[in-house]
């Protein structure tokens, strides 16, 4: 018997779309605050060395942060092909503002504290806020443009073509549902940063991310109840007709898909899915209450929590579609039709099974190393530290 039979190519399938949504999450979840501080360094940090104390909350640690969204490209390239030639090619000009923003980031770590110029330091420090901001909001437009449809079709050989000019793409991204998704990643992320700072920082630094956090999760809450009704009365679902294959070979134009109705029938045919939503507001209502009451690890897992609800609650929602077509609904793809083969997938699950826990294990004990608060005394007492 051949070793990769022993898993079903349906099962396969769906653990690797389970495991996309898991490293998209964990992104989320580690340099998600990351975004959040950043984002929040303009208005928490008023003076130089509470603007250090803020950015010394992250510093150490959000390189290794970035391993979960290295690892989710690498996911959608090599367990979900389809996916990764259409998305990254028709959102190329969002990517290339996702990675700039990126890319910023880090240079603003590394320049900021070479130079005693407050103009200077000042320059960079709104660089490490647009690197938090831009990647939080983009990502959120992302996410909403993948509810609405993409406007793309496959050739009989499946070559994928988009409608509109070439900078027409990246414009037709801000649609208003898509910019209150981007609001809704946005202000949870900068919930999340609060609720870090909060954590590891004291001080006034602690105290302005509370009042901030505060009502970045009633923003990202009213935001999260405005998007579901939005997708309930406003926007047209994706489903699948006829006889499903899901064990035959990746070809999405295999697929009968009409579109009509509401994405939210998904809560009727499959009830259990709720507790995604109910985790996403009630993380937030309890971030919200531990920001306001002044805990720290409590406030810090329920923000988690709240993130882990909100995002998994967009692909429950839409399982089995990863991105549907607008143009050309038979061209969506879907978890049944834009794999990878049956024997990749195998052993892709394999090496994950061997390396994730390492990665896990290794970031458990960075954390461990680095636990404890950030202190003006610390950064006083070495003040030409690399941030």
């Amino acid at each position: 018997m051949i070793l990769h039979t022993l898993i079903d190519y349906e099962i396969l399938r769906v653990i690797w779309w389970a495991l996309l949504g898991v490293l998209l999450i964990g992104f989320a979840l580690t340099d998600g605050f990351d975004m959040g501080v950043g984002a929040l360094l303009p208005f928490v940090a008023k003076t130089d060395v509470e603007r250090r104390v803020a950015i010394n909350t992250v510093g150490p640690v959000w390189e290794g942060n970035q391993v979960w969204f290295i690892l989710g490209g690498g996911a959608i390239f090599a367990a979900w092909p389809p996916l990764y030639a259409v998305s990254f090619s028709g959102f190329y000009l969002a990517m290339f503002a996702v990675l700039s923003a990126l890319i910023l980031r880090p240079v603003a770590f590394k320049y900021r504290s070479k130079r005693d110029d407050p103009r200077w330091r000042s320059t960079w420090d709104w660089a490490l806020f647009v690197g938090g901001a831009a990647p939080a909001l983009l990502f959120g437009v992302a996410v909403g443009n993948v509810l609405l449809g993409v406007p793309f079709h496959l050739t009989p050989d499946l070559m994928p073509m988009y409608d509109g000019t070439y900078y027409g793409k990246f414009l037709g991204l801000l649609r208003p549902f898509a910019l209150l998704a981007g609001v809704v990643s946005l202000s949870m992320l900068v919930m999340h940063g609060a609720a870090w700072l909060s954590l590891k920082a004291e001080g006034p630094v602690a105290e302005r991310a509370r009042t901030i956090g505060v009502r970045a999760g009633m923003v990202a809450a009213g935001g999260y109840a405005l998007a579901g009704l939005w997708m309930a009365f406003g926007i047209d679902g994706f489903s699948l007709t006829g006889d499903v294959v899901r064990d035959g070979p990746s070809n999405p134009l295999y697929s009968e898909v009409a579109r009509g109705g509401t994405w939210l029938s998904a809560y009727l045919e499959r009830p259990w899915i709720i507790f995604a939503p109910v985790m996403g507001f009630a993380g937030i209502g309890l971030a919200v209450r531990g920001l306001q009451a002044g805990r720290e690890v409590s406030t810090l897992l329920w923000s988690k929590m709240a993130i882990a609800g909100i995002i998994a609650s967009v692909g429950l929602t839409m399982f089995p579609f990863i991105l549907p077509s607008t143009v050309d609904p038979t061209s969506s793809l879907t978890v049944w039709d834009a794999s990878s083969s049956h024997l990749t997938l195998f052993v892709m699950l394999v090496a994950t099974a061997i390396f994730m826990p390492l990665i896990l294990l290794y970031t458990a004990w960075v954390y461990k190393v680095l636990w404890g608060k950030v202190t003006e005394d610390d950064v006083n007492g070495n003040s030409h530290s690399l941030y």
